[in-house]
């Protein structure tokens, strides 16, 4: 299967050992004035150790205003430079190579973040802030600006250099019709991106030099296939080593980074397309598997593939995936490795705690100890896995006939289709370590007792919170959970009522309307779903409001439930509606009842019934205090 995925390619004047790039990810590991960290370099070994041929740092910032991110990484000076040398040695160590992708985020810049107005080819607005237009000398100076972050990075040892022109940022903003307005010589959409390109090329002629694209923008009057195809066919490809395929831009956020409901290597048809250049191509999107990624190549789509999300997940991807293993998957719930960034914050994983903490060292093995564990959801299975790799005896307790818990409700919901496969992996898991897994058990004291446990760890989760309003008692409504895991058929004159549009509720409620329900999401504020991030919600927002037999009332609560109707309160007043059918409660949860034990408890649980994230990072601390050397 992975023939192709292991084997060498030159690129440029280098070497790469094996196909496999960890491309640029954003992940607010850097200080505030752009230099990099423990934490970030950590994170980078880590994915070189585990078998990257190119591990690629962020999105780097070239002039400070050109910053994007609080945390972001900078190419912008020369305080910069001791940082990227030793993260280059780091890498190198490790041996594979260091990449550095050089950016400036133009009209999409948060004056909030980088403390400058946004400067851009025209003055488009982005999200209620104004641009200001780049002078025909400014945008020279700026197109030096790359040169001078190149020159930086090839004397930190940098060994590849991507130039960032696609996601809608300031190269790609003069390559759009949509974002370029302008009358003077960068009127030529290719004029500002062939003198970055030069000014690269002079500064660090030595230095691999790889060009990133959108193969689209994918909003109207953006470029699409043909026009970007076409304008790559004009630049100056005689000083550029490798093209880097991706797609989207800010307004079209989703092909940027697919949900995990896009097709596996959705880009590689439009990758296949450069190859007509005659230069080793690259590509991103929906790569969770190594099958994926041997078929990309197979096909002749692409040389390299950029596996992103997967190896944030799980950073020896490479190695497990090259020896025919199966690595911790990512399910591509984009919650903490992409919509985390949108809120200025540190990236994590949904899959695996230790994301993000390489810098943190391992607990020193402790004493072999019989360690119980009550619950099989996802915070009680990583404390099992944690404590078997760490040596310890390890008996586990699930009430339920499968393991997963809630998150296994959750991997019935139709915008989770990559769930499930975390629930294969800690099964495959648990039998490798030897973990006693026993389902359909109830944990009383007796039975908890019987394992002779020195230490027990409660992961028992929460249980669905439901407000006690006229008529919450009626058969009619159940919590979320109790839907999940028996929903009933679509019956003509019956109308699903979700009843909190958190982010469980709306993928609910999605879910429902999916299934040929007609539902009614009562949201009692002016958004849905405001936990959620973005790439999280995107896909699901649009279904819903797509749905003609989709009902959404914002700013409206639920005061009242008889048999055949709802009392539904809205601007302070409050009248009935003839609502028949099953009110689904999504109101949060509370913690369950305690187990009565004599032994130390640790306890965990979840705060959401299908809220991956929660469990998983409470799981975390299970995890770092189990751990030890890898099994």
């Amino acid at each position: 299967m992975t023939a192709r995925l292991g084997t060498p390619l030159a690129v440029g004047r280098l070497t790469l050992r094996n196909r496999v790039i960890s491309p640029p990810m954003e992940r607010n590991y850097g200080t505030a004035d752009g230099r990099m960290t423990d934490r970030y370099v950590a994170y980078l070994r880590a994915r070189a150790a585990g078998g990257a041929a190119l591990v690629f740092t962020e999105a780097t910032y070239v002039r400070a205003d050109g910053r994007g991110r609080i945390r972001q990484l900078g190419a912008h000076a020369d305080h910069v430079l001791a940082g990227l040398a030793e993260a280059a040695d780091v890498v190198h160590a490790e041996g594979a190579r260091l990449g550095v992708e050089l950016n400036h985020a133009g009209r999409v810049a948060d004056p909030a973040v980088s403390g400058f107005q946004p400067v851009a080819p025209a003055v488009v607005p982005f999200r209620g802030r104004s641009p200001r237009e780049l002078s025909t000398d400014e945008a020279g100076e700026l197109a030096g600006a790359y040169g001078e972050a190149a020159r930086r990075c090839a004397a930190a040892g940098v060994d590849v250099i991507e130039l960032h022109a696609a996601h809608g940022y300031l190269i790609h903003q003069f390559l759009s019709p949509r974002t370029n307005h302008r009358t003077d010589r960068y009127a030529d959409p290719i004029r500002f991106l062939a003198e970055v390109l030069t000014a690269i090329h002079r500064a660090a002629p030595d230095t691999t030099l790889f060009l990133r694209l959108s193969a689209f923008e994918g909003v109207p009057g953006g470029l699409d296939a043909d026009a970007t195809l076409a304008l790559t066919a004009r630049m100056p490809l005689d000083l550029v080593d490798a093209l880097d395929i991706s797609a989207g831009c800010y307004e079209a956020g989703e092909w940027m980074v697919q949900p995990g409901e896009a097709e596996r290597g959705v880009l590689a048809p439009f990758a296949a397309r450069y190859r007509t250049f005659g230069k080793p191509v690259s590509v991103a999107g929906r790569i969770p598997t190594g099958a994926t990624a041997e078929r990309i190549l197979e096909s002749g789509a692409a040389d390299l593939v950029a596996v992103g999300r997967a190896q944030h997940a799980d950073p020896a991807w490479t190695t497990i995936t090259l020896s025919g293993g199966t690595p911790r998957p990512c399910i591509g719930c984009n919650q903490g490795c992409i919509d985390e960034l949108h809120r200025q914050r540190p990236i994590w994983c949904v899959t695996n705690p230790r994301t993000g903490h390489e810098h943190v060292p391992a607990p020193r093995r402790s004493q072999p100890r019989r360690i119980l564990i009550v619950g099989a959801g996802l915070a009680g299975l990583e404390a099992a896995r944690s404590a078997a790799r760490a040596g310890h005896a390890v008996t586990m307790l699930e009430a339920g006939a499968e393991i997963g818990g809630q998150f296994r409700l959750a991997a019935m919901l139709t915008a989770k289709p990559e769930f499930s496969r975390l629930l294969d992996w800690y099964t495959a898991e648990l039998v490798r370590l030897g973990v006693d897994v026993r389902r359909s058990v109830v944990a009383d004291a007796e039975t908890m007792a019987a394992t002779e446990p020195d230490v027990i760890v409660l992961a028992t989760g929460g249980i669905p919170f439901r407000p006690t309003i006229p008529g919450h008692h009626l058969p009619r409504v159940m919590a979320v959970t109790d839907w999940l895991r028996c929903p009933p058929a679509p019956v003509d004159d019956a109308v699903v009522t979700i009843w909190g549009a958190d982010r469980i509720g709306v993928a609910v409620a999605d879910a429902a309307a999916t299934a040929g329900h007609r539902v009614l999401l009562l949201c009692a504020g002016s958004g849905l779903a405001p936990e959620a991030g973005p790439r999280e919600n995107g896909p699901v927002l649009r279904r819903l409001h797509d749905n003609p037999a989709v009902e959404l009332r914002l700013h409206t609560t639920l005061e009242g439930i008889e048999n055949d109707r709802l009392l539904l309160g809205r601007d302070g007043r409050r009248s009935w509606s003839d609502v028949r059918g099953p009110v689904v409660v999504s109101q949060g949860s509370m913690p369950g009842p305690p187990v009565p034990t004599p032994y130390g408890i640790r306890t965990v649980g979840i705060d959401a019934a299908v809220d991956a994230a929660e469990a998983i990072r409470r799981g975390a601390a299970l995890a770092f205090a189990f751990e030890g050397e890898p099994a």
